[in-house]
């Protein structure tokens, strides 16, 4: 369909999509004046941080990876994918095969088998990787975060399927390859993207803890840490634009508002504060439409929800 409308929304993560930073500094709850109960937030925060880091070491190579090995932070999975040879991995011994310094070809072929795995479990989730009692004691936590947050988690997760859906009823859509949706009124794509300030690794495990590893394919999820967030602006543009697709950033920090700045992409700050609209819950799928309608003109008509 030559005349396809692709929007492309680019989320940070931390205190936007999740709270993390917030809560372990009393901050999230210094916006509510008195009324939330600060060590409670910054206990939640602690758990959060436990089993991230945990669960980056256990499966996903982090520490061998990131902690040991110095320049091994990558800004996306895909990163290292040309030195990647195919080999069968069934078998493969992850902890004896000699991956370490210096980062040559051969070494950034035994990382790139380990992106690879890390694919290969982001796409199949964490209930292949964890036993029943650290589900439980995950879903315990999440709803406990949702809960404190008076629904902070619920409501970015269901803006990211509206938007996915190009529709308040985010039913009304057909998944493609990807991580990318089709709108079936329209025939117009969206896409989620997640550009984040963190390292690659405990990135993706957030997604999958946070449960937003169905609405943000693991190949869109990029890390700045090292490269800076105008790059990967520059990276997502390069991989999505013709003339009619749309870019949208969201995030709280001045990092993603300057790259959006210059790359001339309408910017939605995310707030804390409890009286904001542009936080959630509150941040509407109206309100990116009016945020696309500023720089490209009338938004579809998916967007608006009369």
């Amino acid at each position: 369909m030559n005349n396809q409308i692709t929007n492309v929304y680019i989320w940070d993560m931390d205190e936007t999509l999740i709270l993390l930073k917030s809560l372990l500094n009393g901050s999230y709850a210094e916006a509510f004046a008195g009324l939330k109960d600060a060590q409670k937030g910054v206990e939640i925060g602690k758990m959060w941080e436990k089993h991230i880091l945990q669960i980056s070491d256990d499966f996903f190579f982090y520490e061998q990876v990131c902690l040991e090995i110095e320049n091994c932070n990558k800004p996306f999975l895909e990163a290292l994918s040309k030195y990647d040879d195919g080999q069968d991995l069934s078998d493969y011994d992850f902890n004896q095969d000699g991956f370490s310094p210096p980062h040559d070809d051969l070494n950034k072929r035994k990382l790139a088998y380990r992106h690879r795995v890390i694919a290969n479990k982001y796409k199949q989730g964490l209930h292949n990787i964890l036993d029943q009692e650290m589900m439980d004691v995950w879903d315990a936590l999440y709803k406990m975060t949702d809960e404190y947050t008076d629904g902070w988690l619920s409501s970015a997760r269901a803006l990211l399927e509206q938007c996915l859906a190009g529709n308040e009823d985010p039913t009304i859509c057909n998944t493609i390859a990807g991580g990318v949706v089709r709108s079936n009124a329209t025939g117009s794509r969206h896409i989620n993207v997640l550009v984040t300030s963190g390292s690659l690794i405990p990135s993706l495990v957030k997604c999958l803890l946070f449960r937003l590893d169905n609405l943000i394919s693991h190949e869109n999820v990029y890390s700045s840490w090292d490269v800076g967030k105008l790059q990967c602006f520059q990276w997502i543009k390069e991989r999505f634009d013709n003339r009619n697709t749309r870019f949208c950033a969201i995030g709280d920090g001045w990092e993603e508002c300057e790259a959006a700045q210059a790359m001339n992409w309408p910017f939605i700050k995310v707030d804390l504060r409890p009286n904001s609209s542009h936080r959630f819950p509150g941040l509407t799928l109206r309100t990116v439409g009016f945020y696309f309608s500023i720089v490209y003109g009338n938004p579809d008509s998916e967007n608006d929800d009369d």
